[in-house]
């Protein structure tokens, strides 16, 4: 089913809801588009109700003979609640994990090619094991370090070599290893499902590449592994000043620019594009996407959820899953 978008309805207190019927009115403008969600069918249909989103739902309890038009399908995991923004902690992270068990089976049964799955608040479902989807799900597939998080836009994508942790653990975790799969990843990734070779800027760690120091990351680790990178043949170069790389990202024309920890280049990839980009997992052997933003818990309710990044996930995995 190469024309079927499986998306993942996530984080039951949420805006998701909102977001996948704002997206599904958009279907007209999108070509061949078939969406199933997987997710509770009377949670979303009494969110929808309560925000003032009217949608011909259709329950649905497995992928065969799916062929029913102008009904949003969701494919039914069970989930007990009473307010429906308002599930408790263990029922939700019991939901969410149950959804991505049944994405990934599919994908197995070869009726999905891969998902797209909203925002989830990370530590209520995941706990203290894992800092994020892009971990949990490397993990389980068996190449945690190898995975690369790319937030990607046609324009410009970004990719952070440490992700969900904290500032102080990043020097410690930074390695040549680290960063060798990280890139092999990325440019397999650009060769596989977008068809060229990326050129790479890589960032160093510190301002101004701390002057390149003897001691410093860069001159014993980052500088390296890119000259390691360019006898693979890797279109890598760097290590670039991160207070300077994003002025002008034309200048050098990078497809790709990779930072050392996830803000030094989320924070001006985010004020640069907005929600004109999308979250994926390279590495995985399924496609994995996110849309690039959170669970909207301060506007749940309000109708006000911009739908433009899931809008774009949903684009993207049309693209790269006619072009595998």
């Amino acid at each position: 089913m190469n024309n079927l978008i499986c998306i993942i309805a996530g984080e039951p207190n949420s805006v998701n809801s909102e977001l996948i019927a704002k997206v599904w009115k958009k279907r007209k403008n999108l070509k061949k588009m078939n969406i199933v969600v997987i997710g509770n069918y009377l949670l979303i249909k009494h969110q929808l109700k309560i925000i003032g989103i009217s949608l011909t739902l259709k329950k649905i309890s497995s992928l065969e003979n799916i062929n029913i038009k102008n009904k949003l399908l969701i494919l039914d995991v069970p989930l007990k609640f009473k307010n429906p923004f308002n599930v408790d902690t263990i029922s939700k992270s019991i939901y969410i994990k149950n959804c991505f068990n049944i994405a990934i089976r599919l994908i197995k049964k070869k009726k999905i090619s891969g998902f797209i799955n909203c925002a989830i608040n990370k530590k209520e479902t995941f706990g203290n094991n894992f800092t994020g989807v892009t971990e949990f799900l490397a993990k389980r597939e068996g190449v945690l370090g190898k995975e690369a998080m790319i937030i990607y836009n046609r324009k410009l994508s970004v990719c952070p070599i440490t992700t969900h942790i904290k500032v102080k653990k990043i020097s410690k975790l930074l390695s040549k290893k680290l960063i060798f799969n990280k890139l092999i990843t990325i440019n397999q990734f650009f060769l596989k499902k977008l068809k060229f070779k990326p050129k790479i800027g890589l960032l160093g760690l510190n301002p101004h590449n701390d002057e390149y120091r003897r001691e410093s990351e860069e001159k014993k680790i980052i500088i390296p592994i890119i000259k390691y990178l360019k006898k693979k043949r890797i279109s890598v170069q760097g290590p670039l000043s991160a207070d300077t790389a994003f002025m002008n990202p034309k200048k050098y024309k990078f497809d790709i620019i990779v930072g050392m920890y996830h803000d030094q280049v989320l924070s001006p990839f985010k004020a640069l594009f907005k929600f004109n980009a999308v979250n994926l997992t390279a590495g995985l052997p399924y496609i994995r996407i996110s849309p690039d933003h959170g669970t909207g818990k301060d506007i749940i309710k309000k109708n006000i959820a911009n739908p433009q990044s899931l809008l774009e996930s949903v684009k993207f995995f049309q693209k790269i899953n006619v072009k595998s």
